[in-house]
């Protein structure tokens, strides 16, 4: 999968790997590889900038953790942060409905609700 389908859609493929617990950075891209099923693979390069904005903001916490001789971070969703996994697989599914209708004229369309 090219690595541009996957912007604009990365803050919530990370809330949604950290629903289940605290990860690691490299646990995370694990995560998201392997719930893809190998079709999604994040570098190092993308996923911390993100981790720091969105911890940023208020979605997520870190904290240092000892591993052995290594140290790593560990992030978490806030409760914000859950509320804004919400806020993303509502928008996603909208996006894919919108796309879908589209793309497959023969689906039917799913009428917008009025916010």
């Amino acid at each position: 999968m090219r690595a541009d389908a996957v912007r604009g859609h990365l803050d919530g493929l990370l809330l949604a790997v950290l629903e289940q617990g605290p990860l690691h950075g490299y646990a995370i891209i694990t995560a998201v590889q392997q719930r893809s099923g190998g079709a999604l693979e994040l570098r190092t390069g993308t996923i911390y900038p993100a981790l720091n904005r969105l911890e940023r903001i208020g979605l997520l916490s870190s904290s240092w953790e000892s591993v052995g001789d290594r140290r790593r971070r560990c992030y978490r969703l806030t409760e914000a942060g859950r509320r804004g996994l919400v806020t993303e697989r509502t928008a996603w599914q909208e996006f894919t409905s919108a796309i879908g209708s589209v793309l497959d004229p023969a689906a039917p369309a799913t009428p917008r609700t009025a916010s």
